[in-house]
């Protein structure tokens, strides 16, 4: 199960720090040699969504940390 699985209650509430970001890049790591293997192979997978939750994920972390660091005062 994806590290970014949460409750809808829990939701928006949890810290992001470089621990859980590296750990969501090394799943990615392992869910890109999966689907590569299950392509290679010819075969269709589910672990693509999984990946692309993923990728959202971490490029809405980047985009609210770009606005936050646009903000801070100089």
């Amino acid at each position: 199960m994806s590290v970014i699985f949460a409750p809808s209650w829990l939701r928006g509430t949890a810290k992001i720090n470089q621990d859980i970001v590296q750990r969501l890049l090394e799943e990615n790591d392992q869910l890109i040699r999966c689907i590569v293997e299950y392509q290679n192979k010819g075969r269709a997978n589910e672990y693509q969504h999984v990946l692309h939750r993923n990728l959202i994920y971490l490029a809405t972390i980047a985009d609210s940390n770009t606005a936050i660091s646009s903000k801070a005062p100089e």
